[in-house]
């Protein structure tokens, strides 16, 4: 799902809530070095948002796919080290979006390039499964290529919370 262009915008109509940014209950963003240290920085972000928003029985599955989607971003989505000391990267940024009933994890990165779910058969693969975790994890995932000057994507992935039970 998501991984080329006449499917990818095809779970943004099925999964993914209204961009509208006055629709979303709760949001929170940071920017990621480009250096695999990041993970740990996004994985302890995630975490401290989580419990922010009393969300933190959903950590371990949330935080396993942002470590994947970060992962995927530095490792396949940065251009290769620049030659000039004074050039720098573009960030990988994490953005987190709560709605009511649905979380969003969203890793936005600086290539053009649809991510590529492996073939999920090979366990014994010591790279290659991260898209396939994020598709066991998470409730929905997809990207889309973003437009405008900044260029890149975003990868994101889907979490459905539980209904708020009212007060009796």
């Amino acid at each position: 799902m998501g991984t080329n262009g006449s499917t990818m915008l095809e779970p943004l109509r099925q999964g993914l809530p209204p961009l509208d940014p006055a629709a979303v209950s709760n949001a929170a963003s940071c920017a990621l070095p480009a250096r695999y240290e990041a993970v740990r920085e996004a994985r302890q972000f995630t975490g401290r948002t989580l419990d922010q928003w009393d969300l933190g029985d959903r950590f371990d599955d949330v935080c396993l796919v942002v470590s994947e989607l970060v992962t995927n971003a530095l490792r396949h989505a940065l251009p290769a080290p620049a030659p000039l000391i004074g050039e720098q990267i573009p960030p990988v940024r994490l953005h987190l979006m709560r709605w009511t009933e649905r979380l969003v994890c969203a890793v936005r990165d600086p290539s053009d390039d649809s991510p590529v779910a492996r073939d999920s058969d090979d366990f014994s693969a010591e790279s290659g499964r991260g898209l396939f975790l994020v598709d066991s994890f998470s409730d929905s995932w997809g990207w889309h290529p973003l437009a405008g000057t900044l260029g890149g994507k975003v990868v994101w992935a889907l979490f459905l919370l539980p209904t708020p039970h009212s007060s009796e």
